[in-house]
C-alpha cells in the first residue's frame, strides 16, 4: 500500500525525533530541511510570459518562463520558436525565499525574441518539469517612427542638415539617444544608406535634459556624411539596441536585464549634381577655404645658389584632405623648385571636418636679377552662399644678386684680361696717340684676340684637370676648375629636407668641383678643418649607425655655409694606396 503524507504530517514526524534540548542552530537546520523535503513532494508549478503582448518589427521582447518548487529542472526546448523569432540568448537565475518557516524556490529562464515579420504570433505551449505552459500571444506591427517620442522610457532624435547638398558635400547628422531607465549595454547603430558614407566627429557628448516635463539623460553623437552620386539617396532609419534593469526587481542583479529598442525616423536626401559653371578643376563644395604661402620675404634679399623655403597651407572646412588636390608650384623662370613630401591631416571640432595639405618647396635661383614666383588660384564651390569661388595668392617678385664667389670670380677674370691685354709678350701695345687716332676695328681685335688667349687658357686648365681626376691617387699641383655651383644648391636643399643621403652625395660632388679628390665623407674629413670634419662626423653617424638620434640638417649646412675650410691644398689632395672601388666617371 502507498501511502502519501502531507507536508505538515512530514514536518510534524521529523520534528518529533528532534531532542529537545538540541540547539537553536540545529532546530532551524532541521526545519529548513524539513520544508525542503515537504516542498519536493509536491508537483512544480511552471508559468510563462511575455513582458510585452504588442511591439514593432524591429524591436526585441523577452519570453519568461518559471519553475516554482523545483531547483533542479531542465532547460525547456525552444527551438519550436526559431520558425517565427531570432534567438538573441539565454540567461538564468535561481531564487530561495524562506518565509515563517516555510521555504520556496524558484528558477527562472529569459530568452530574447526578435520577430523576423510584422503580424500575430502564438507562443506555443512549452514542456518543463513534467508540467507545460500555456500558449502567449504576440502581436508585432510595421516598424513606425511615430512611437519613439518624447515621454517613452527610450527614444531616437535624428536631425539631417541640409536636405539638398551637393554631390560630396558635408551633411551635418546629429544623433541623440533619450533614456529614462538604467542602461547596462547598448549598441547605436551609425548613419548609412547606398551611396552614402559616414564619419564619426569628435567624442560622444553625455548630459541631461528636461522634455514635456520628463527628466532623460541624452547621448549626443555626430557624423560627418557625404553622398558620393547626385540623385535621391535614402538614410536608413537609426536603431538603437540594448538592455535596461529595474532596480526594484531583485532579480535583475543576477541578468542583464530586459531587452530595449529604440529607432529613428529615416530620411531621403536631394542630392544636387555639380554646377555647370563651377569649371572642369576639382570639385570642391566647401563652407570656407583658404590657401595660404608663408617662408620667403620679397624684401630680404635672397643669392644665386641659395635656396628659399616656400610652404603653402591649404585648409577646407566640409571637406577631407583626401578630397584636396595635391599642392603643386608652376614653372618659375629663373630658379630651379624641389618639392617636398606633403603633409596631410584630418580634424574636426564636433560639427564640422576640416581637411588640410601643407608642402614645402626650396627654390634655388640660378640667375641674377628679378625672380617672380606666378601667382596661383584654386577654385571651389562656397556651400554657405552656393557660389563659385576661388582662393588666390599673388605673384611674388625680388631681386636676386650673384653669390659671393661668383662676384670674386668675377673681378679675377677682369684682372686676367687687364694683364693679358697689358702684357707686352701677348700682343703688341700700340702707343696712346695710336688707340686714341686709330680706327675702331683695331680696339675690337684686341680685345678680341686676348678673349682667345684666355679661352685657351681655360681649356688648357680643365683637360689637366680632367686628367688628374682620372688619374685616382695621382698627384697634382693646383685645384680644379670650379663647378656651375648646382651640387652646393643641391646640397642646401638637401639641408632643408634633412636627407642624409643626399647631403653626402652632394657634398662629395661639391667637394670635386672645388678641386678635393675625396671619394668618401671620411677622406672629406681628413681633408677640412675640425668644425666641418666635426659635422661630417654627425652625418656619417645619420646614415651608418643604428639609433644616432635626432637629427637636423641645419646644423651640417651651418658648417659649410662659407664653403670648404681646407686645412691646407696639400691635405685637399686625398691620395689612397688602394684603387677606387667606385670610380668616378669622367668629365
Amino acid at each position: 500500500m502507498n501511502v502519501l503524507l502531507s507536508r505538515a504530517t512530514m514536518r510534524a514526524m521529523f520534528l518529533s525525533c528532534t531532542p529537545r534540548r538540541a540547539p537553536a542552530a540545529l532546530r532551524v537546520l532541521l526545519v529548513l530541511a524539513a520544508s525542503l523535503i515537504g516542498m519536493d513532494l509536491h508537483a512544480a508549478q511552471v508559468r510563462a510570459w511575455l513582458d510585452r503582448n504588442s511591439m514593432q518589427l524591429g524591436e526585441t521582447a523577452t519570453l519568461n518562463v518559471e519553475v516554482s518548487g523545483n531547483a533542479t529542472a531542465t532547460r525547456p526546448d525552444f527551438s519550436a520558436l526559431q520558425q517565427d523569432f531570432n534567438l538573441l540568448g539565454t540567461e538564468s537565475s535561481t531564487s530561495m525565499n524562506i518565509v515563517n518557516g516555510q521555504a520556496t524556490s524558484k528558477l527562472l529562464w529569459a530568452v530574447g525574441l526578435e520577430p523576423k515579420r510584422a503580424g500575430t504570433f502564438t507562443i506555443p505551449a512549452l514542456t518543463v518539469a513534467g508540467a507545460q505552459t500555456q500558449p502567449i500571444t504576440l502581436t508585432v506591427v510595421p516598424a513606425s517612427a511615430a512611437s519613439a517620442k518624447a515621454g517613452d522610457d527610450l527614444f531616437l532624435d535624428v536631425s539631417v542638415e541640409p536636405k539638398s547638398p551637393y554631390v560630396q558635400q558635408q551633411v551635418r547628422v546629429t544623433v541623440k539617444l533619450y533614456f529614462a531607465l538604467n542602461l547596462t549595454d547598448g549598441n547605436l547603430e551609425d548613419p548609412h544608406g547606398d551611396g552614402l558614407n559616414a564619419r564619426k566627429l569628435g567624442q560622444d557628448a553625455s548630459y541631461t535634459a528636461e522634455v514635456d516635463g520628463r527628466r532623460y539623460r541624452v547621448l549626443e553623437r555626430h557624423y560627418a556624411l557625404t553622398a558620393e552620386k547626385s540623385g535621391a539617396a535614402t538614410l536608413v532609419p537609426i536603431v538603437f539596441r540594448g538592455h535596461a534593469v529595474d532596480p526594484n526587481d531583485v532579480n535583475s542583479f543576477f541578468s542583464r536585464g530586459r531587452s530595449v529598442t529604440a529607432q529613428a525616423a529615416g530620411a531621403t536626401l536631394d542630392v544636387r549634381p555639380r554646377p555647370a559653371g563651377s569649371g572642369t578643376d576639382a570639385w570642391l563644395p566647401a563652407q570656407s577655404l583658404t590657401l595660404t604661402a608663408d617662408g620667403i620675404d620679397a624684401n630680404s634679399p635672397a643669392h644665386v645658389g641659395e635656396p628659399l623655403t616656400l610652404t603653402l597651407h591649404l585648409k577646407a572646412q566640409g571637406l577631407g584632405f583626401e578630397q584636396l588636390p595635391e599642392l603643386k608650384l608652376p614653372h618659375i623662370d629663373g630658379a630651379d623648385v624641389y618639392p617636398d613630401k606633403e603633409t596631410t591631416i584630418n580634424r574636426d571640432d564636433g560639427a564640422w571636418q576640416y581637411g588640410e595639405r601643407t608642402r614645402k618647396f626650396a627654390i634655388v635661383p640660378n640667375r641674377g636679377g628679378t625672380l617672380k614666383i606666378p601667382p596661383l588660384s584654386l577654385a571651389w564651390w562656397d556651400t554657405a552662399h552656393d557660389r563659385a569661388a576661388s582662393a588666390d595668392l599673388p605673384a611674388i617678385s625680388f631681386g636676386v644678386t650673384g653669390a659671393a664667389g661668383a662676384a670674386a670670380a668675377g673681378a679675377a677674370k677682369s684682372t686676367s684680361i687687364q694683364s693679358a691685354v697689358s702684357s707686352p709678350s701677348s700682343l703688341p701695345v700700340a702707343s696712346m696717340s695710336d688707340r686714341n687716332i686709330g680706327p675702331p676695328w683695331r680696339t675690337l681685335a684686341l680685345a678680341a684676340c686676348a678673349l682667345w688667349l684666355l679661352t685657351i687658357a681655360a681649356w688648357a686648365v680643365s683637360t689637366w684637370m680632367r686628367r688628374r681626376g682620372r688619374g685616382g691617387g695621382e698627384s697634382g699641383s693646383g685645384p680644379a676648375a670650379r663647378g656651375d655651383g648646382r651640387a652646393r644648391a643641391a646640397f642646401v636643399a638637401a639641408c632643408k629636407r634633412d636627407d642624409a643621403a643626399a647631403m653626402a652625395r652632394a657634398l662629395i660632388a661639391w667637394a670635386r668641383d672645388e678641386g678635393c679628390n675625396a671619394r668618401t665623407l671620411g677622406e672629406l674629413a681628413a681633408a677640412v678643418g675640425e668644425a666641418q670634419r666635426a659635422a661630417l662626423s654627425e652625418l656619417e653617424r645619420r646614415l651608418y649607425a643604428a639609433g644616432s638620434g635626432a637629427f637636423d640638417g641645419g646644423r651640417i649646412a651651418a658648417a659649410f655655409r662659407n664653403g670648404f675650410a681646407f686645412a691646407s691644398m696639400a691635405r685637399a689632395e686625398v691620395d689612397s694606396p688602394l684603387p677606387p672601388l667606385y670610380p668616378f666617371p669622367t668629365r
